[in-house]
């Protein structure tokens, strides 16, 4: 019983893949110019990935980077602040600077805050970008 119900199974297995490779033989003459169209695209489309990726690569930082500490004087950053830059600086969210310095979302969020008062931004960008400016991070 079980042997007829497999070898009927294996059947109409190979019967449906043989219907889906004739219908895909169909699909493929009806829209040849479709296929062509979306193959050169893909193909152009990783071309542009690529060269991107090589011609607007970033020079990896240099590791001796000494932060600017007279600016973040000035600018009266503590070091909690601080390590909420450098943690913005490379990417973070908010949750996960959180989870990093072991402190509540609602601290993150107030030292989010006082950066952007501090560094006179508005986003997050804007204070990473008037950061590297000052030279407080790299």
């Amino acid at each position: 019983m079980v042997r007829t119900i497999v070898i009927y199974g294996a059947a109409l297995a190979l019967a449906t893949a043989a219907l889906q490779w004739i219908q895909y033989q169909v699909w493929a003459r009806s829209h040849a110019y479709d296929l062509y169209l979306a193959l050169m695209a893909t193909a152009f489309l990783g071309l542009g990935v690529w060269v991107g990726a090589r011609l607007f690569r970033r020079p990896m930082p240099a590791t001796d980077f000494e932060p600017n500490v007279r600016a973040c004087a000035s600018l009266g950053i503590s070091n909690r602040e601080f390590q909420v830059l450098e943690l913005l600086a490379g990417g973070r969210s908010n949750k996960e600077i959180a989870r990093a310095l072991s402190v509540s979302l609602n601290t993150v969020k107030t030292h989010v805050s006082h950066l952007f008062g501090k560094l006179e931004a508005s986003r997050r960008t804007q204070a990473i970008l008037r950061a590297r400016e000052l030279g407080l991070i790299p």
